[in-house]
């Protein structure tokens, strides 16, 4: 049973279709369900919460038929019963038939997304809960008209979202990109029509490698960080005081914070 939570979201019940392995510390899920064809993303960073089933448990446990009452109710289940809730970012959409992909990181030690990922086969269940309207507030990357330069940077949590936004850049559009993974397996053939210089850093401080960056002379530059807390506030600091970016043409998002869960840092915030 689906039930809308509050628009633009809602849940849908999703099943995986195939997974395939990218790389190293990379694994695609592919899933697909009845009511995708109510899914609907104009973004290129669209963020989602996924559901995976408990330890032990086939079906992720979370009260959906109490609609905006579902929040409190899941946080109120047993440890055993309530579903793993994690953020991912949308990967692709595709249509006929209706799927999408999410791209999840192998970390080690193993935490239970990571575990779930790695040994997910066809059939698999999963809750989502995503955007029922294609302009909503989960998508983050909104460059300005203007905009004469594109510069984005990311670890592996972002890649997904830096691909899908290259492959979404007119022809010409200039964009200077970094890309942090902890394995050189993992780097990935990205496909773009614009003018994008991509760097990929393995082992290498983010910020050194972006100081050491000419960038070419721009009006209206656009930048876009999203990655681990401590080092998307780094490099907006980086962006903002010393290459003197306009802090209102700065996107920046932490995907996770080191040293705390997801649970944790949702505790916290």
């Amino acid at each position: 049973m689906t039930t809308a939570v509050a628009a633009p979201f809602r849940f849908f019940s999703l099943q995986v279709a195939r997974t395939r392995r990218l790389g190293p510390s990379l694994v695609r899920v592919t899933f697909t369900g009845e009511d995708l064809s109510e899914f609907h993303s104009h973004g290129h960073d669209q963020s989602l919460s996924l559901f995976l089933p408990a330890e032990g448990r086939t079906e992720p446990g979370v009260p959906v038929e109490l609609g905006d009452g579902w929040w409190q109710a899941w946080r109120e289940q047993s440890d055993d019963v309530r579903a793993v809730m994690r953020s991912y970012t949308l990967r692709s959409l595709r249509r006929e038939p209706d799927e999408i992909d999410i791209d999840f990181v192998l970390h080690e030690p193993a935490g239970p997304a990571s575990r779930w990922a790695a040994r997910a086969s066809a059939g698999d269940r999963v809750q989502l809960l995503g955007p029922a309207i294609a302009d909503n507030r989960a998508i983050r990357f909104r460059p300005p008209a203007d905009t004469d330069l594109v510069l984005l940077w990311g670890d592996e949590t972002a890649l997904p979202a830096v691909s899908a936004i290259l492959e979404a850049l007119p022809a010409g559009q200039r964009a200077r990109v970094w890309l942090e993974v902890h394995d050189a397996g993992d780097i990935q053939d990205l496909a773009t029509e614009a003018d994008a210089e991509i760097t990929w850093l393995v082992g290498e401080r983010a910020l050194d490698a972006i100081r050491a960056t000419q960038l070419p002379p721009a009006a209206h530059p656009y930048a876009w960080i999203a990655g681990e807390s401590g080092c998307v506030k780094e490099l907006r600091r980086h962006f903002v005081r010393e290459r003197g970016v306009d802090r209102r043409r700065v996107t920046f998002v932490g995907y996770w914070r080191l040293g705390m869960t997801e649970e944790q840092l949702r505790a916290a915030e």
